[in-house]
């Protein structure tokens, strides 16, 4: 068979770093894209693989990524948005977006949305990385840059209930073109997860914790799944996932009219940021 292209955002590390591993060994072309060009480079050293820098808090950094990954491969049959991370302290980005949805939210639906032509001609699988932590958040349309409403845990909380949200608009819009969506929860794994953050949460991923938290292949078991099977077999596109089962999400998760209107509010924010 031939090998498919697998683009794996987030992967220098942790479960992308170990879902990479896995594919590759396989026999699929995995793309690397990571934020620190050392880490990035090593991973795709050690595996052969292409690789791509990019900086999700630069939304510019995610277009010039979108415009390499159309130029250099004209079929891409998985994108895995997992790249992602807690900040901290309420800052913003250079696009002038709270730095935690940006991250979380905004780039990967940038990264996807500037793909979609490739996407669709592959009849691609597209892949978010959510979290258990969704269910700490509360979106809020009116106030997307969180001025009113900051804090740490409700901040990446709306990233991933917002990764959620993307997917089953994401579905409800190019299900019928082609396009299988999911979107999961890892775990909390093992990696060093929050660690560049201000988070209080940076601490625990270094104590005694950890040994009961799950390592990167572990974490990675779900996002392999969903990259292997088949959707309307193995899963349900649109859907949340964790364990390879259906998960229950933040009530806000399945609110149509709230995905639709983040869908619209997000190409907003991206194009301001042109």
């Amino acid at each position: 068979m031939t090998p498919r292209t697998i683009v794996i955002t987030g992967a220098s590390d942790g479960i992308g770093a170990a879902a990479a591993r896995t594919l590759a060994k396989a026999g699929e072309q995995v793309v690397i894209v990571g934020r620190s060009a050392e880490k990035t480079r090593t991973i795709a050293k050690e595996l052969d693989a292409d690789y791509f820098v990019s900086d999700f808090s630069e939304l510019a950094q995610v277009r010039t990524l979108a415009a390499q990954l159309e130029s250099d491969y004209p079929r891409i049959d998985v994108l895995a948005n997992n790249a992602g991370g807690i900040m901290g302290r309420r800052t913003l980005t250079v696009d002038g977006n709270e730095s935690t949805f940006q991250i979380n939210h905004l780039a990967p639906f940038l990264l996807t949305t500037l793909l979609m032509d490739t996407l669709v001609a592959s009849n691609a699988k597209v892949i978010n990385t959510s979290s258990g932590a969704n269910n700490f958040g509360k979106l809020d349309l009116f106030d997307l840059t969180a001025e009113h409403s900051y804090s740490t845990n409700r901040a990446y909380g709306t990233g991933k209930l917002a990764n959620i949200l993307f997917t089953s608009e994401l579905h409800r819009r190019f299900g019928d073109r082609g396009i299988t969506t999911a979107a999961f929860h890892p775990g909390v794994v093992r990696t060093n997860f929050a660690a560049e953050s201000t988070t209080p949460w940076r601490h625990v991923y270094k104590t005694l914790l950890n040994r009961f938290m799950l390592t990167p292949d572990e974490g990675a078991d779900t996002l392999l799944w969903l990259a292997n099977g088949t959707a309307g077999k193995d899963w349900i596109s649109g859907a949340y996932y964790y364990k390879r089962a259906l998960a229950k999400a933040n009530p806000q998760a399945y609110d149509a009219g709230l995905a639709q209107g983040l869908w619209e509010a997000s190409e907003e924010l991206v194009k301001a940021s042109s």
